[in-house]
């Protein structure tokens, strides 16, 4: 077996030396040292970790089946993985997705099916790496109880985890963990002499703690690296300032996913702020966006397809605004670009709303796929050539610009259709009194008849 897989019966520290058995403890980053040995260890998630939970209580039993695991990176996938392991004293083998291919799978899953009575636990990081072949030769094993899978993603499994094998585990949702939680385990750390940084002679307050804590954005992992490089980086018998945190944190970069669930959640609040016009939510998911590296250009068509969708009629000029921050964001570049994203972003927060050119165009669609197709009137064909004009297509058509206000009275679909609704908010307040005068003067027209005659056009 790869250097990816490993064993141990039960014994956590076991399962974590495995991984990299040459690296001395003392060698390993703090984040390593410090990972909780069990589920008294683990902070944070008590709604899932607590005596009541069905997670807790699956666990006290050993009768869980197979598992996933989602959240963002440091809430503690693996680490809740491996402590189950530990309290179950089962006989555990981790693999890292990207690391470990087929063959070693394969054997694996042989190994577990010969030996039955161990009660294999196959922990699996980074499960979205696998592509879906790989995820179809875990079914038969995880579905015979031959191996109790646990899997762990960043990823949204429902876009990365093949349907069979999520049906055939619980999927578990970890959030990022909260401030006060990482924070009492980086206290933890600076006191922990035997794993921890207790032995160095540096000191930190309660209030420094709280701005690395702040630092991490829920990432334990990242609440422990700092702390353990401000911790090497200051003298004995010293303590961490804010000084120290400051400095540190000029070079930070957030929690950011430009190609997983950060990217489409943090995009789908940002036009939801705008559809709901708050601009102050707006440009900090912007600037959320931007922190985090992600591509000016995608932004910009967000805010292109928010001016239809979501103000569209009550103020067209933000479809103007929007294309406009769009070419900026061509000729100019990042981060220049990024005043006219803002300028983009409050206009469309701050405009009034409507929606009747997406519902329009949606009933419209509908009415095309549940109905027949209706043809084209005889009088509005195009009669630009001798034979159209032979068959009579474009006779009898009324030429708007001949009529008061555009309006002739002429119909336009062999059967009358009611699909778009103006709004009650900005410019279609206007739209809809306009509509509904030229309605009422079609209808007067209609039941007159007319003293104009049809043109060709």
């Amino acid at each position: 077996m790869s250097q990816s897989g490993l064993r141990g019966e039960g014994s956590l520290p076991g399962l974590g030396d495995a991984a990299h058995p040459d690296i001395p403890p003392a060698r390993r980053p703090l984040a390593a040292r410090m990972r909780p040995r069990n589920l008294a260890e683990v902070v944070g998630h008590e709604e899932l970790l607590g005596p009541n939970s069905i997670l807790r209580r699956l666990v006290t039993l050993d009768a869980f089946g197979s598992l996933i695991f989602y959240g963002p990176p440091g809430c503690g996938k693996t680490t809740l993985a491996e402590a189950i392991a530990a309290e179950t004293k089962s006989s555990a083998i981790r693999v890292n997705a990207v690391l470990s291919g087929t063959p070693e799978l394969r054997d694996i899953l042989a190994d577990a099916r010969r030996h039955p009575e161990r009660r294999t636990l196959l922990v699996i990081d980074e499960i979205h790496r696998f592509n879906k072949a790989q995820q179809d030769l875990l079914l038969p094993d995880v579905e015979s109880g031959a191996v109790r899978l646990i899997g762990c993603t960043t990823h949204n499994p429902g876009l990365y985890v093949i349907p069979a094998l999520l049906s055939r585990s619980h999927l578990f949702r970890l959030d990022p963990l909260s401030r006060e939680s990482v924070k009492d385990f980086l206290a933890r750390s600076m006191s922990d002499s035997e794993r921890g940084l207790g032995k160095i002679g540096v000191k930190v307050n309660t209030d420094t703690l709280e701005l690395i804590a702040d630092l991490a954005g829920g990432d334990l992992r990242r609440g422990l690296n700092a702390l353990e490089t401000l911790a090497l980086a200051t003298p004995f018998g010293g303590s961490i300032d804010r000084e120290s945190v400051a400095n540190y944190s000029k070079e930070r970069r957030i929690r950011y996913d430009d190609g997983g669930d950060d990217h489409y959640d943090t995009a789908s609040a940002f036009i939801k702020s705008i559809r709901g016009g708050d601009p102050d939510a707006a440009l900090y998911w912007l600037a959320v966006m931007l922190a985090g590296g992600e591509e000016p250009r995608f932004i910009a068509r967000r805010l292109v397809i928010a001016a239809s969708e979501d103000i569209g009629l009550a103020d067209s000029r933000a479809l103007g605004v929007a294309v406009a921050a769009f070419q900026a964001c061509e000729l100019v570049g990042a981060p220049e670009c990024e005043y006219a994203l803002a300028h983009a972003t409050l206009f469309l927060a701050l405009s009034p709303k409507s929606n009747s050119a997406t519902l329009g165009l949606s009933e419209a669609k509908s009415v095309v796929q549940s109905q027949p197709r209706q043809e084209v009137p005889l009088h509005l064909k195009d009669s630009h050539t001798k034979v159209a004009r032979s068959l009579g297509q474009g006779q009898g058509y009324l030429y708007s610009h001949d009529f008061p206000e555009g309006i002739s009275g002429q119909d336009y679909l062999t059967k009358s259709l009611s699909l778009y609704t103006p709004g009650a908010s900005g410019a279609e307040v206007q739209l809809a009194e306009r509509l509904m005068h030229w309605r009422k003067l079609k209808a007067n027209l209609q039941e007159e008849p007319t003293s104009q005659k049809g043109r060709d056009v």
